[in-house]
């Protein structure tokens, strides 16, 4: 089986300023899943390293370039969940953790349950010595200063969510060279959010691929909203699809590195290497 990957920085109005740097940094982020498979990594691995190099970028909403919730705090979120075994692992409302992801896998390995939260996941951490950072560390100052704006103006969440105007979840999927199906997701949530808040991030499900348009439509009829999504099959095919103004997303199969930013775009290079 040849080892595929997908990755995606989250589906919203991405602003011109930062277009660039997402799409770079999609594509750092799908190279670093891609060497785990080329060297024999599972997709779990894969994914975990994926989702690691967007929570490491501040220009994504997880770990360090997380929004600020109400009380201009960071709470994040993450999900992994390994196609092989189904076992998954997630963490939720965690703070000065700044890559939930591989939290998210020492749940999913090392204990009876499925999702930690808040104080408890806290907790489990220092049991753990999963390293821990100063919050300013993960705070951009744009986003404090886009936090301020929103206070004064005290726009809601609801009405943020609708403009497409706020980050997303950032996320990888992988099949491995054994035939291995995993994928992980991470985020700082919603700006304004109430805390402890708990969006839909560590929450485990599934679609199929199948299904991808059509679940963005019922999102679209059933909610009045958008959003985004990435899949690959059993045998090897994926798909990026979103309704929102952008995402920026990269794949990589066999010797083809593809990448996109806007609706129906898509670019592909032969030869590729991470960009600096």
């Amino acid at each position: 089986m040849k080892p595929v990957i997908v990755v995606h920085g989250g589906a919203w109005a991405i602003p011109d300023k930062i277009a660039e740097d997402s799409i770079r940094g999609v594509k750092n982020a799908v190279l670093e899943g891609f060497k785990m498979l080329e060297n024999g990594g599972s997709a779990l691995d894969a994914v975990e390293h994926a989702v690691r190099s967007m929570e490491d970028n501040p220009v994504f909403d997880a770990g360090h370039g997380a929004v600020l919730n109400a009380n201009g705090e960071v709470e994040l979120d993450a999900v992994i969940m390994d196609g092989k075994t189904l076992a998954a692992g997630a963490v939720s409302s965690i703070r000065n953790i700044s890559n939930p992801v591989t939290f998210a896998r020492s749940v999913m390995e090392k204990t009876d349950h499925v999702m930690l939260t808040d104080r408890g996941a806290n907790q489990y951490a220092d049991s753990q010595g999963i390293p821990k950072v100063a919050t300013e560390e993960l705070i951009t100052e744009d986003e404090r200063k886009e936090w301020e704006h929103y206070q004064k103006y005290t726009d809601s969440v609801k009405t943020l969510f609708n403009s497409q105007l706020v980050h997303d979840t950032v996320g990888a999927v992988a099949l491995d060279c054994n035939g291995n199906v995993a994928c992980a997701t991470s985020t700082g949530g919603i700006r304004n959010k109430m805390v402890g808040r708990v969006g839909d991030t560590p929450i485990i499900g599934k679609s199929p691929e199948q299904a991808t348009d059509e679940a963005l439509q019922y999102m679209a009829e059933r909610v009045i909203g958008a959003g985004g999504a990435i899949v690959i099959s059993p045998d090897g095919n994926w798909a990026a699809r979103f309704t929102t103004e952008r995402m920026a997303w990269a794949s990589i199969k066999e010797d083809t590195l593809s990448y996109g930013l806007n609706p129906k775009e898509m670019f592909n290079e032969k030869t590729f290497r991470i960009a600096s």
